[in-house]
């Protein structure tokens, strides 16, 4: 892996690394990071995903917070540049939540947004 980027596009809560951390634990491989991207879909247009990958392209952006790795391909970055990720546990279950000060809307779930 390479260095890390100076200009993360994603903050992490502290519950949020603290769940990656939980989860990359139970996989026993240090190689791997959060992959955090956005593809099209959802009742808004487009949707966030979550995976785990232990390969870093060379455009994507690697971003380490909170004792985590985030890697976020070139093209989602455009569209989650300043969010902030976070995990919740509630009524509706668990999941990580994405909030996008880019996002012109969201669906009521919270996974799709449209720009």
């Amino acid at each position: 892996m390479s260095a890390v980027q100076q200009a993360a596009p994603i903050e992490l809560t502290p519950s949020a690394a603290e769940k990656i951390r939980e989860l990359l634990a139970e996989e026993a491989d240090d190689d791997l990071c959060l992959r955090v991207f956005v593809t099209g879909g959802g009742c808004s247009g487009f949707q966030y995903g979550f995976t785990f990958d232990d390969e870093q392209a060379e455009d994507d952006a690697l971003i380490g917070q909170e004792g985590v790795r985030v890697l976020v391909d070139s093209l989602s970055y455009g569209y989650i540049v300043g969010s902030v990720l976070d995990y919740q546990e509630g009524l509706e279950g668990s999941r990580f939540a994405v909030s996008n000060p880019g996002a012109s809307s969201t669906c009521g779930c919270g996974s799709s947004f449209a720009i």
